[in-house]
C-alpha cells in the first residue's frame, strides 16, 4: 500500500513534526510499504532536511519515502474525482491551496431501469459505466434510457497559511465548501498583511465573490472568542462555521 500526504505549507516546523508523527504511526501498519509527500519545492526542502537529519537522524526510514514536488495544476485524476494545486501568497515560495472536484457525471435512474426490467447487479454497473447491454429475456438496453442529465460534482476548496485572496477567487468560484484560515480580526488587519495571514472578514469577502456554498474558518488565533470570529465573518457572508479539532463535516451540493 502506499499512502500520500500533501503539504499546503511552506514547511512550518510543527506540520513537520507532525509528519514525524504520522510516519511513526504508519510503520506500525504492515500493509503500506511506501510514502509519499506531496510539497512545494521549498516546503520539501524543510521537510528533508528535519525528517532525514533530525527525526530518522541518518536511521533508514521504516518504509520507503518519496518527496514529489507539488506545481500549480492538476495533481491527481482517477475514479471521477480531480485533485488540483492552486499557487497561494503566503510567506515564501511553493505555497499552495488544493481544490478537490467531484468530476460531473449522469446519475443512474433506478426507476427507469426497473421500469424496464434491469436486474439489479453487473448489467447496472455496466449501464452506468455507458456500456450498452442486452437482457436475460434478449432486449437490448441502452445507457441513454436510464442515465439522467450530466451533473456537475460537488467542489471543495482548502486554501491554508494565506496573505491575500484577490488572487483566489477564480480558483474557489462557486465551490459547495470553502476551508480557510482566518488568524486574526479586521481590528488587528495590520498585522495579519506583516505575517502574511487573514483577518475573519477578508476570508468571508473571498467567499462572497466566489459565490461559494459554506464558508469553513481554520487557523484561528486563541486571542480571540470564537463568537468574535464568526461575527465578523457572518457579517460579509452568511453561512459561516469557525471549525473545531476533530470537526467532521460532509460537503453536499445545494441540490442534495
Amino acid at each position: 500500500m502506499k499512502i500520500k500526504v500533501i503539504a499546503n505549507s511552506h514547511g512550518h516546523l510543527d506540520h513537520i513534526l507532525g509528519l514525524a508523527g504520522l510516519l511513526s504511526t504508519f510503520a506500525r501498519w504492515e500493509a503500506i510499504d511506501a510514502l509519499e509527500i506531496w510539497a512545494g519545492k521549498h516546503a520539501l526542502e524543510r521537510i528533508h532536511d528535519l525528517l532525514f537529519g533530525v527525526v530518522l537522524r541518518g536511521a533508514r526510514p521504516p518504509m520507503r519515502i518519496d518527496l514529489v514536488p507539488v506545481e500549480a495544476g492538476t495533481l491527481l485524476e482517477e475514479e471521477g474525482f480531480r485533485l488540483s494545486a492552486v499557487p497561494v501568497t503566503h510567506r515564501g515560495p511553493g505555497c499552495f491551496g488544493y481544490v478537490f472536484d467531484e468530476l460531473a457525471r449522469r446519475p443512474f435512474l433506478p426507476e427507469r431501469a426497473d421500469a424496464l426490467g434491469v436486474p439489479p447487479g453487473p448489467l447496472r454497473r455496466d449501464l452506468v459505466a455507458g456500456k450498452p447491454v442486452t437482457l436475460p429475456d434478449g432486449r437490448s438496453v441502452d445507457p441513454e434510457q436510464v442515465l439522467g442529465e450530466l451533473r456537475r460534482g460537488t467542489r471543495l476548496v482548502h486554501i491554508g497559511d494565506c496573505g491575500r485572496t484577490d488572487d483566489l477567487i477564480e480558483a474557489c468560484r462557486q465551490a459547495d465548501a470553502l476551508v480557510i484560515e482566518a488568524t486574526y480580526l479586521e481590528v488587528e488587519a495590520d498585522m495579519a498583511r506583516t505575517f502574511g495571514h487573514l483577518t475573519a472578514r477578508q476570508a468571508a469577502g473571498l467567499a462572497a465573490a466566489a459565490n461559494v456554498g459554506q464558508l469553513i474558518l481554520t487557523h484561528v488565533s486563541r486571542r480571540y472568542r470564537e463568537r468574535e470570529v464568526q461575527e465578523e465573518a457572518e457579517a460579509v457572508f452568511p453561512n459561516v462555521r469557525v471549525a473545531r479539532d476533530f470537526d467532521r463535516l460532509q460537503i453536499r451540493r445545494p441540490e442534495e
